[in-house]
């Protein structure tokens, strides 16, 4: 069950407790329950939110193939029916055929959309249940809103943020809101295009309840530590996966004793802001989300808050006004330094897939055969996790390639260059200058894996 067994009596618990299924827009069909779970090995996760168990039909095929193993947490049933999978969009899948490990907490992701103020509102939160029975009876809560939950695996709803956590824990006292990816224009409770200025402001007398925030992909904890009425928050992460291979690009780790672990112990926690508890976040470099800078997709112009300023924000090519970004949003709600640490602060390590990292010490694309060939290689020795977080040179050398592991250090010591991402556009991070990449890994070019 560990991946990173720290003693005889705790474990290094990674979790990603933000999810998508097969029923979500834009979401791939390879999501179902074993899917996830065989994927959630490969990269070392030991614990998998749900996703979506608001969706009628997802939360049928949870209840048919999962079944509690820990208090509150879930493993995938044996014989449960569902065929070993034999491929990812045609590839193979690499690994014995077996149960996979990782276990499952019920989240799902729901989409507020309301007027408030002056403004129409649009937010995002994350429901955490501590089993299907209280899944069952916030489910029972929203339909009586007249929520549409059939819809999408996230549904769209008109009930407004206060009363979403009025009926989560009206369902069950140990089900949790927390709002998710906080800062996105379009849906995050901080957006530039329809959020709020503060917590208290979006979930009023039921602020009380709300003791963390998602920080997205386009901000890390460094960023949010610039703003002092969120240290009364945990700030977590998690990736808010589409398709298996996105699951565990961002994520939490915590130090669970093995004959405590279950759902209270992880929201414990998680909201305990005890670095001995609650070890770290894994995070994206910011740049590299898609919501970073100010900009135009369609003008392919970004640019930083200061520059956005004295544009008085509007675009130079286009005329109209620029997508307000993360960095902008948070410069505009911040009343501290950039670079402070806060006290009770929890640590974050950046890194970057180890797929994109073969991608570009290989020097082609992150879905060539070369890469897909290698990855496999590795994650057949150690998962994904114990390869960016704790294995030496050497060891990296000897599971992949001497230049690999040389990528891998230097994204651990923060050797990287980015171009920003903006209005929806991925950014790109990059290892190795051209320059750099002949110097250090003394060839321009790796023409072969072997």
């Amino acid at each position: 069950m560990a991946f990173g067994k720290s003693s005889t009596l705790s474990m290094r618990i990674i979790a990603d407790l933000q999810i998508h299924s097969k029923y979500s827009r834009a979401c791939s069909q390879e999501l179902n329950p074993k899917n996830i779970g065989l994927w959630a090995d490969k990269k070392g996760i030991a614990v998998m939110g749900t996703g979506d168990f608001t969706h009628p039909k997802w939360l049928n095929e949870l209840k048919e193939n999962l079944e509690e193993a820990k208090p509150g947490l879930y493993k995938l049933r044996v014989g449960s029916g569902i065929a070993w999978p034999s491929s990812d969009k045609g590839r193979p899948l690499a690994g014995p055929t077996r149960a996979p490990r990782a276990l499952f907490m019920c989240t799902a992701e729901v989409s507020s959309i309301y007027k408030q103020g002056d403004k129409v509102r649009r937010v995002h939160n994350l429901i955490f249940a501590p089993n299907f029975e209280a899944v069952d009876k916030i489910i029972a809560g929203l339909e009586k809103t007249g929520a549409n939950l059939k819809s999408d695996g996230r549904p769209i709803m008109g009930v407004h943020c206060d009363t979403l956590v009025k009926i989560v824990k009206d369902a069950d006292a140990q089900a949790e809101v927390i709002p998710a990816h906080a800062w996105t224009p379009h849906f995050g409770v901080f957006g530039s295009l329809s959020g709020f200025n503060s917590i208290k402001e979006a979930f009023s007398d039921q602020a009380k309840y709300i003791k963390a925030i998602e920080t997205g992909l386009s901000s890390d904890p460094k960023m949010n530590w610039q703003i002092s009425e969120l240290d009364k928050y945990s700030l977590t992460s998690n990736s808010d996966a589409h398709s298996l291979r996105k699951i565990g690009r961002e994520a939490n780790v915590f130090e669970i004793a093995e004959d405590k672990l279950s759902y209270e112990e992880i929201i414990g926690a998680l909201y305990s802001k005890d670095p001995k508890r609650f070890l770290f976040t894994i995070e994206f470099f910011p740049e590299e989300g898609k919501y970073h800078l100010d900009g135009h997709r369609d003008c392919k112009f970004s640019c930083l808050p200061a520059q956005t300023k004295k544009l008085k924000g509007i675009c130079p090519v286009c005329g109209k006004k620029l997508l307000v970004g993360v960095l902008n949003r948070v410069d505009e709600l911040a009343d501290r330094d950039f670079g402070l640490t806060p006290p009770r602060s929890i640590p974050f390590k950046s890194v970057i897939p180890l797929e994109e990292i073969i991608a570009e010490t290989l020097d082609v694309g992150s879905s060539s055969k070369k890469v897909l060939a290698l990855y496999d290689q590795m994650v057949g020795h150690r998962p994904e996790f114990e390869i960016l977080l704790d294995l030496d040179e050497n060891q990296i050398s000897t599971i992949g390639t001497a230049d690999v592991a040389k990528g891998i250090i230097r994204v651990r010591q923060g050797q990287v260059h980015m171009d920003a991402g903006y209005d929806g556009l991925f950014g790109k991070i990059h290892i190795f200058e051209e320059g750099e990449r002949e110097q250090i890994l003394k060839k321009p070019k790796q023409t072969s894996l072997f």
